[in-house]
Parts: C-alpha cells; sequence; structure tokens
C-alpha cells in the first residue's frame, strides 16, 4: 500500500507511521529524513538542498518531489510507502501525482487524522520527557508512576520541548488550515481519501487505519 498521512503538528502521524513500517513493512518517508540523508548522501540533489537549507531558503517543491521519486525507487519501498508530512500543499499534491504517475505508481489511500484543536493543544502543552532516556510523558494523560522520577531510568529530570505551548500550537494549526486543509477535497475527488478518529487512543486510531488499509 503506498498512503499519505495527513493531520495538523501533533495528530500522531509519526507514531502511526513507525507502527505501520514496524507490523506492515511499510516504509516511513519523512521529508525530515529524506533531506538530511541526501545532504549526508552528497548526491546531487542533496548538494543542492544543503546549499539551498544553508541560505535559509525552502526546499523547492521540484527537488523534494525529486528526493521521494529516488527514495520510493529503491527496493525497500517495494511492500509500501507511508508520505508523512508531504504533501503540505495542493500545488505539491499536484506534482506528486505527475511524478507517481510517470513512475506508474498508484496511491491507494490518503488518510486525514481528524482532530479536535482544543483537545489537540491541550494534548501538546501538557507533554515533557525524560532528560536522560527520552521516555514521554503527559501531565494529565501520563505520570510516572512514582512522581518526579522516569519510569524507564530512574532519572529525575524532565524537559519539554519550547514550542510545545499554546501560541506555537495556535499557529501551528492557523497554517494547517491555510495550507493543508485545502487537499482534502483535492484527495476526496480523487476518492482516495478517508479519516479516522486522531483523538482516539493511539491503539484504537491504528485500527482504524489498518480497517481501511484492509478495505474492511
Amino acid at each position: 500500500m503506498k498512503i499519505i498521512l495527513l493531520g495538523p503538528p501533533g495528530a500522531g502521524k509519526g507514531t502511526q507511521a513507525q507502527r505501520l513500517q514496524q507490523e506492515r513493512g511499510m516504509v516511513q518517508l519523512s521529508t525530515g529524513d529524506m533531506l538530511r540523508a541526501a545532504v549526508a548522501s552528497g548526491s546531487d540533489l542533496g548538494v543542492k538542498a544543503k546549499a539551498i537549507m544553508e541560505r535559509g531558503d525552502l526546499v523547492p517543491d521540484a527537488l523534494m518531489v525529486g528526493l521521494i521519486e529516488q527514495r520510493i525507487a529503491q527496493p525497500d519501498c517495494a511492500k509500501g510507502f507511508i508520505l508523512d508530512g508531504f504533501p503540505r500543499t495542493t500545488a505539491q499534491a499536484e506534482a506528486l501525482d505527475r511524478m507517481l504517475a510517470a513512475m506508474g505508481v498508484k496511491l491507494d489511500r490518503v488518510i486525514e487524522m481528524e482532530v479536535d484543536e482544543a483537545a489537540l493543544t491541550e494534548r501538546i502543552v501538557g507533554r515533557f520527557s525524560c532528560a536522560k532516556c527520552g521516555a514521554g510523558y503527559h501531565d494529565k494523560f501520563k505520570q510516572p508512576a512514582k512522581r518526579g522520577v522516569c519510569d524507564s531510568c530512574g532519572h529525575t529530570e524532565f524537559s519539554r520541548r519550547k514550542d510545545d505551548n499554546a501560541e506555537t500550537v495556535k499557529t501551528r494549526m492557523a497554517a494547517y488550515r491555510a495550507q493543508t486543509e485545502p487537499l482534502l477535497p483535492y484527495y476526496r475527488a480523487k476518492g482516495v481519501l478517508r479519516g479516522v478518529d486522531g483523538m482516539a487512543e493511539m491503539g484504537e486510531v491504528y485500527r482504524q487505519i489498518v480497517r481501511i488499509l484492509d478495505g474492511t
């Protein structure tokens, strides 16, 4: 299966993509990972991307699509792949469609992780992690068994991401609505869009995604 996961930052796309990769052999294609790998490889596209990023500019859509084309041509993508973080605009979706068509690759499903903005904000703002091992916790939903002590390694120091605050989440959601939500009617018209409850428990979200992929 070749799929795209859509949803705002914090919806859990990466978590679900990792589980699909582990359990179904699909390859998670994160744009950030692909860019870093291309730069590290020293390929022609990687050299171009590095120069652009060092200038502080955004990587052009055509270059990003070229990186995706190279990546999905590799043997490990034969079982399927999950695009996570791309496309983000209708123009990117159209460029992706043209590239896939030229490769003879069919996009099977686009899955939207539907979220409630207020609940998502609470989910993100409450996150913290162990400063030593990175184990994740939440102010409301997942405190350590012993307050102030990491369940995994026993460390007593924790940290929070600086961008895990209500104002940043509001800005991210506004950008998502403006740029990415127009993809929903685009893919709905193609008959590939499906939705899952992104606010459900992680295991339930995964079961919903699997049912869509299996056509049940």
